[in-house]
């Protein structure tokens, strides 16, 4: 329960923000109940949250509160283009369920705040913001 009132209070002390949930689609999580409890975290605490799915490219962009998510099998996963859309939206803080073994673009500019939500029992080491374990 720990994580749940971290990330609850990051969200309120960003109420006046924008803010993204990106879910990494790759491949079918091992925990799907706990992505769908941190979906709807987001979508009670933060119902103006867009909901990004992206595996190597973003799938879908819909509010949090009408998306229905799709998970495919390929594995491969980049965060280049959801960190490019954020920017380009000019989302104040970006927070990616993902185990973070996908890849970026090393030359990527990230100016906005970014918090890895691994739903592991392995918290690896992010590139760039703060990896907040949620398993």
């Amino acid at each position: 329960m720990k994580w749940q009132k971290a990330l609850l209070t990051l969200l309120k002390e960003r109420k006046d923000s924008s803010i993204a949930l990106a879910i990494d689609t790759s491949a079918r999580p091992a925990h799907p109940l706990l992505i769908q409890n941190i979906v709807k975290l987001f979508e009670t605490a933060r119902p103006d949250t867009l909901l990004v799915q992206a595996d190597f490219k973003i799938r879908d962009v819909s509010p949090i509160g009408t998306a229905v998510i799709k998970y495919f099998k390929h594995g491969k996963s980049s965060y280049t283009e959801v960190l490019e859309w954020a920017k380009e939206e000019k989302i104040d803080a970006l927070f990616y369920i993902t185990d973070v073994t996908g890849y970026f673009y090393e030359e990527l500019e990230v100016n906005y705040e970014v918090f890895w939500l691994v739903p592991d029992d392995y918290l690896p080491r992010v590139p760039f913001g703060k990896p907040i374990q949620v398993a």
